[in-house]
């Protein structure tokens, strides 16, 4: 695929985000074990998730430029052996305090989604930059690792102890195995990617490397990419507990109920890659969108039936609504899909609008998306604190993706207008000509 050694690129870039993604969102899974044994609030234990998705976005603009300017196989290294040691000490967090701070340096781990979209731009063909790139993101499905390993590990290790005490079991054990593979994948990229590597930046000034950043479009992008992949995030950390908490189901089933709205939401991604190179970016994102407005509309709806109160005092019920936990998954497992596949209709449009500074706006935004990751899940327990509906986290969706479907089509019509300024103010179409 490509030039010789891109195929190794994108197979030791995925295979590496795969794994930091997953240590990235662990403490979704792993935040209800926690919650018990540190006695945190509802809020408390979202800010857990929130700080490491929050450092996981912070750095992604300077990790794409830093792509660009000295290669991704360097970045990536890096990138994974940073990651692997408060990884380690997460096994030892004893208070709230040093475990929000661990869980902020783990974090660095999802700074890697830019630093691998801006070197396997580098080393793929365009007309083949969307599916690759889809491939590269559906590293995203390392979301569900810890869904899958988290609960039997907890719950088959918990009250053990090795080497004297100082490995233990539980939910302890889960970062102390993330931190050795991390090690070893660090040792793989480094040794099994081509050591000349593609420096697209190399010579580029840090302003030339900016100046994309002056456009609107850039902005819109990142706009976009909230309402794919910051949800996305958001929700893979949040459902675990919403599954917990609003149908009662043990942590395992909750994690494997949540992995049915990761995978599609992964594993979709090549797929929306391959339509946005066949059928063009925004005809993709247009199909997503209504998919998303239409499921999370359902979604938000609230549990519960009106109450008339009539004229002689008597009281009537009407327009009961309950959503069982199968259509619930299902309309989750629809949601994903669709994020997945607009995720990578986002990235479509950057190396063909910016083929040069696809680490700066791809980095961009990445970054402006993570941090959507991290202000959501805060804002979900927020909503749910004020109006008293579990069902508030889709409403916050819902208007996100409202207004991002709405900003795209006015850019649309405008560009139209642009295009056939003749027909800017035609409501009907020409009379015909008899």
């Amino acid at each position: 695929m490509g030039a010789p050694g891109a195929r190794r690129v994108l197979v030791l870039s995925s295979a590496a985000f795969t794994l930091m993604f997953a240590a990235w969102l662990m403490f979704g899974i792993l935040g209800v074990p926690i919650q018990k044994e540190l006695g945190l609030s509802d809020p408390e234990l979202a800010w857990v998730s929130a700080v490491a998705v929050l450092n996981g976005s912070l750095w992604r603009l300077p990790a794409g430029m830093l792509t660009d300017r000295f290669g991704g196989r360097r970045v990536m290294t890096v990138l994974l052996l940073a990651t692997a040691v408060p990884a380690w000490f997460v096994a030892h967090a004893q208070s709230y305090g040093a475990l929000l701070a661990l869980a902020f340096l783990v974090g660095f781990a999802g700074n890697s989604f830019s630093a691998g979209i801006a070197w396997n731009a580098a080393w793929q063909p365009r007309e083949r930059q969307g599916l690759a790139l889809g491939v590269f993101g559906a590293g995203n499905v390392g979301a569900s690792v810890t869904k899958f390993i988290g609960p039997p590990l907890v719950a088959g290790t918990a009250g053990a102890a090795w080497f004297g005490g100082t490995l233990q079991g539980g939910w302890r054990l889960v970062p102390v195995i993330y931190a050795g593979l991390l090690l070893v994948m660090g040792v793989l990229v480094w040794v099994g990617t081509p050591s000349r590597d593609r420096m697209p930046g190399r010579s580029a000034t840090i302003a030339s490397q900016l100046s994309p950043l002056r456009q609107v479009r850039v902005w819109r992008f990142s706009l976009y990419y909230v309402a794919f992949f910051g949800a996305y995030v958001a929700l893979a950390a949040w459902l675990p507990k919403y599954y917990v908490d609003n149908y009662g189901v043990s942590l395992t089933v909750a994690g494997l109920l949540t992995a049915l709205y990761i995978f599609p939401a992964s594993l979709l991604r090549p797929l929306g890659g391959w339509f946005s190179d066949r059928l063009g970016a925004r005809r993709v994102m247009y199909a997503t969108f209504a998919v998303m407005l239409l499921a999370s509309g359902l979604l938000m709806m609230p549990n519960g039936h009106l109450v008339i109160q009539h004229a002689d005092g008597s009281q009537s019920s009407h327009l009961a609504y309950s959503l069982g936990i199968v259509p619930f998954t299902a309309l989750l497992v629809v949601l994903g899909s669709a994020m997945g596949i607009g995720k990578a209709a986002v990235y479509k449009h950057i190396p063909e609008y910016f083929p040069h500074a696809v680490g700066s706006v791809g980095g961009l935004v990445g970054m402006l998306g993570g941090l959507g990751g991290f202000a959501l899940p805060p804002l979900f327990a927020y909503t749910k604190a004020w109006t008293g509906f579990p069902t508030s986290t889709f409403f916050v969706l819902f208007v996100l993706v409202a207004l991002s479907a709405l900003w795209m089509h006015l850019t649309v019509v405008r560009m139209l207008h642009e295009e056939s300024p003749e027909l800017a103010h035609r409501l009907e179409p020409a009379a015909a000509a008899h």
